[in-house]
């Protein structure tokens, strides 16, 4: 499939390569398809959640893991239900990054993961209970 985007021109996305958001991203509610671009790169730090539904939506995102290696998870088996994991392996973590206008303020969003299963394609934003994480998580400063 075809699809002229805002930041990459035309772009071809695989069938296979579509991931469903059931419940859309909070704020996004209606945008329910996305492909992650950028994340070949073994070594890229940062990458795109882009939007099928609307080509001009686009986040920049980025494994939590990485950039805060004390970070952890604390979602509930229900929160967790329609992404139908069977194995926890199966589950890509990814934080939603905002980069302003000075990059060295760029923030990750650490306490709404967003959760991909791998296996089905399946993905959901959790916002987590916990305070242990910050909204604003400031990457340069982790």
């Amino acid at each position: 499939m075809q699809l002229q985007t805002r930041h990459f021109g035309e772009i071809i996305v695989n069938e296979n390569d579509i991931l469903h958001f059931p419940a859309g991203l909070p704020g996004f509610e209606n945008v329910k398809k996305y492909t992650l671009l950028g994340r070949q790169e073994t070594d890229a730090l940062f990458f795109w959640l882009q939007s099928i539904d609307d080509p001009n939506l686009a986040f920049v995102v980025t494994d939590p893991f990485s950039i805060n290696p004390e970070y952890f998870e604390d979602v509930d088996d229900a929160e967790t239900e329609e992404l139908q994991t069977k194995d926890a392996e199966d589950v890509l973590t990814l934080a939603i990054v905002t980069v302003p206008e000075n990059v060295k303020n760029a923030t990750a969003n650490l306490k709404a993961p967003v959760l991909i299963n791998l296996q089905n394609n399946k993905g959901k934003q959790i916002i987590m209970k916990n305070e242990t994480f910050p909204v604003k998580y400031y990457i340069m400063n982790g």
